[in-house]
Formats: C-alpha cells, structure tokens, sequence
C-alpha cells in the first residue's frame, strides 16, 4: 500500500470529476487534461503505476471526503447515492442539476412524487445569497432544504424559517436531518415554473389538462402559453412539473454505466450530460493503467 502524500492539491484533484474531463474521456478515450491534473495533484503517488484509473478516481474522492477538502462535488456525491440511488432509483426518481430558477440556478433538485431541492452550501461556500436563493425556490419546488458542512450548520438554522429543510453531511458521509423540510407545493408560482421549463414541456403538461393550445405565430407562442400556465391553480402546475419532468429528463438511460462505474464517479457522469455511444468508452477508458494514461497528455 502506497503512503498518502502531504502535498495533496484539492483544487487539481476537484477538477478531474468535472464535466470537461468527463466528457473529454468519454468522446475521446483520453484526455490530456486527466494527465496534467494527475501530475498537479501528486495523486500518482499513491496508486501504483499499473493500477487502473478507476482505483486513482476513489482514492482521489476518498481524499475529497475529508472536511478540510469537501468540495461542492462530494456534497453533489452524497445526494446521488443517499437520496437518489439508495432511497429512490433511476427507474422512479429524477435528478436535475444546474436547474434554473428565477435569477439562481438550483444545485440539485430530485424529482419522485413531489419535487425536492437541495442547495450546497459546502466549507468553501459563504451564506451571502442563501436568503434569495430560498426565496426562488420556494417558487417553484414544494421542499426546500439546504445541505451543508458543521461550519455554517448553526448559522443556516438560525437563519432560515422553519419550513426550510437543514441537512448536515457528517464526517462519515452519511446526510443527518437538522430540520425537516415542509412541503409547500401549494405555494409555488406557476408563472415561475412555466420559466423554468422548456416550451415543449410547458405545452405538455397544459395539454394533459386539457387546455386547448392557440393557433398564434410561433413569436407569439411564448408568451400565450405563459399566459395559460400562470392561470393555473399551484398545485397543478406543481404536479404536472414533477410529472413530465419525471419523462423528459429521466436518467433511465445512464443506469447501466452508473452500475459499472467505480463509486466515486457515479455523481459525475449523472450530472454530465453524456451521449450514449460514448459510454462504452468511457468504461474502458477507466481501466486504462496509470502509467499509460499518464502519457495522455504527451
């Protein structure tokens, strides 16, 4: 067994989950940026030389996991397997992440029979836009609950009502419930959800209804069918939200290459929009030895 390094970089090891190198192995089979970071990270050192990539990317999130380095991913991470893999699935559950809402973008929102998101305030993050935040997506989502670190956990409850959710990711991994969220489906804003969608998704869900859709010029089509979804009563456009959205962004798709992935990188690649012929490559790709994909970037 190799001996941890003292001159472990974060910030390079960070970026070797990131949705650039993910996408660039995938399309490729390599990538030179894995390399550079590799040798940025000193990681090389405690894996051997013939160890397949695979082994570097855990040892790597295993490094991650400690609080000293919690990054936004690791918090990204816990969701996907706590929340979404463990107590849901792929074939009855939906992940969002990147979601827009009002002027914010939510971290991650999971979608079963309600819509839940969860904003990450890690050790790096500071609470200055938490409040707008909350407020946006109290809009749109029926729970709201912020996940974070023991550093802000005291500062985050005393500033945020009681029907917002506090979650603390532990030193162990596991996600502890500070607070329950409330559901509040009944308050969301239908106008805001309509901004939130796509416009072909936004006309499914008036059909299902029942809602005739207009014979208007396509520059007009936009703002009739606001029109029509700001009109609906909360809790439909909730429910019709969390129930096309289950459809048009299912990550069905992804359950094979997620099950043969090392554990470490099953949160990349289901928050990396990733095309289906290049899965197979990408599970090669990490078998590749460390030595070999050292010269990536030769």
């Amino acid at each position: 067994m190799r001996t941890p390094i003292d001159n472990f970089q974060p910030t390079a090891v960070v970026r070797l989950f990131s949705a650039g190198v993910i996408k660039e192995i995938a399309r490729k089979g390599r990538s030179p940026l894995f390399a550079r970071l590799v040798e940025e990270s000193a990681l090389s050192k405690e894996i051997a030389p013939t160890d397949p990539i695979r082994e570097l990317y855990d040892k790597a999130f295993s490094r991650l996991k400690h609080k000293k380095y919690r990054h936004e991913y690791v918090y990204k991470a816990a969701i996907a397997h706590k929340v979404l893999l463990n107590t849901h699935s792929l074939r009855t559950a939906a992940m969002l992440t990147e979601f827009r809402a009002g002027s914010c973008k939510a971290d991650i929102v999971i979608l079963n029979g309600t819509s839940t998101v969860y904003e990450i305030k890690s050790e790096r993050d500071n609470l200055d836009r938490l409040q707008a935040q909350i407020s946006a997506y109290r809009k749109i989502f029926a729970k709201v609950n912020v996940i974070t670190g023991e550093a802000h956990l005291e500062a985050i409850l005393q500033s945020t009502s009681e029907d917002v959710g506090v979650l603390l990711l532990t030193d162990r991994f596991q996600i502890s419930i500070a607070r329950e969220a409330i559901d509040k489906s009944d308050k969301v804003n239908p106008a805001m959800i309509f901004d939130s969608l796509q416009l072909n998704e936004s006309r499914i869900i008036l059909e299902s209804y029942g809602i005739r859709i207009p014979e208007v010029p396509n520059t007009q089509m936009y703002g009739a069918l606001r029109k029509l979804f700001a009109d609906l009563p909360p809790t439909q456009a909730h429910e019709g939200m969390v129930r096309v959205l289950k459809t048009t962004r299912n990550l069905l798709s992804l359950s094979g290459l997620v099950e043969a992935l090392p554990y470490s990188l099953r949160a990349a690649v289901l928050t990396t929009p990733l095309r289906q012929q290049d899965h197979a490559r990408l599970l090669s790709a990490m078998d590749t030895p460390l030595n070999e994909a050292l010269n990536w970037g030769k």
